[in-house]
């Protein structure tokens, strides 16, 4: 059965007018054209919907039953339709999925959440590690945001380029190798740690050393570069990280920083999201935060 969805919101104003003639000063139509209407809507709904008391027009049981409904119905529809409105982020209810690499949930995280909590006070923010392998979850809206190095890997994903990282050795102060100048060679004889979510004990840092004829021997993969720092700290093991991301975390620890003798590209810093949200005010809103906040610590501000 095909509905004229126009029909509702005549018979909204029938119902509200009680009148034919009120109804189509209302529409902005001609009392003929409210009456054909009105002939619709009996058609459609097999009831008079009007009919005449003396004088006057009178609702119909069935018309009395109808009218709130179809009032609710058509004001959502004309929400619908209507331009959205100035963001409130003082009302806003939103729970923001945000996910990235954990060094960046160390380094990020505190700062959203005390931005999310000054601005949007009811809206709430949940943090996703990196997964071990791919996933949909941006185009299937399980993830709002995501953070990390991959340019986007569909046409339907947007990105945003935010800054780079350069990367450097972490390692305890005790270790042999933060004494003098250290070298590709110096750095490859040393004892290694590889972070990968993945369990790699492989990643670009042997192709710059197989480069130069150097190997390295690396004796763990470590899931997080939070484990990898606790390794380091422990032990004489060396690992690459993120210089101004993961900056802080070392001197809380007290290790040392050295510049990474090889020449490899520095880490991208990226954040995707799906087309859905190009729009989306209250998205736009995190989107903002979360490239300030990255930006500020590409710059090193801690």
């Amino acid at each position: 059965m095909h509905v004229d969805l126009n029909l509702l919101t005549a018979l909204d104003a029938l119902l509200e007018e009680k009148s034919v003639s009120a109804a189509a000063a209302r529409l902005h139509l001609s009392q003929p054209a409210m009456s054909r209407t009105l002939g619709r809507i009996r058609d459609a709904t097999g009831d008079p919907i009007l009919v005449r008391t003396g004088r006057t027009m009178t609702l119909t049981p069935r018309a009395l039953a109808l009218r709130q409904e179809v009032q609710a119905i058509v004001q959502r529809a004309h929400a619908v339709f209507a331009p959205e409105g100035d963001l409130d982020l003082a009302k806003l209810e939103r729970i923001f999925t945000v996910r990235c690499h954990d060094a960046l949930t160390t380094a990020l995280g505190m700062r959203l959440l005390l931005a999310v909590q000054e601005q949007a006070p009811r809206a709430q923010l949940r943090l996703l590690g990196e997964p071990t392998g791919d996933t949909d979850d941006l185009r299937h809206g399980r993830v709002d945001l995501e953070i990390g190095s991959a340019e986007p890997p569909l046409p339907e994903i947007r990105g945003d380029l935010i800054g780079q990282d350069r990367l450097v050795v972490a390692l305890r102060r005790e270790n042999p190798l933060a004494r003098g100048r250290l070298t590709a060679r110096r750095y490859a004889q040393a004892l290694h740690v590889t972070v990968s979510r993945r369990g790699r004990l492989r990643d670009p840092i042997d192709d710059a050393l197989e480069a130069l004829g150097l190997r390295r021997r690396v004796v763990a993969a470590a899931p997080t570069s939070a484990a990898a720092i606790h390794f380091v700290q422990e032990s004489d093991l060396v690992v690459v990280l993120p210089a101004r991301v993961c900056g802080p975390a070392l001197r809380a620890l007290g290790l040392s920083a050295l510049p990474l003798p090889l020449e490899v590209p520095e880490l991208r810093i990226v954040q995707l999201w799906h087309q859905r949200h190009e729009s989306d005010k209250a998205h736009a809103w995190l989107r903002g935060q979360t490239r300030e906040i990255l930006e500020a610590i590409c710059r090193g501000e801690t």
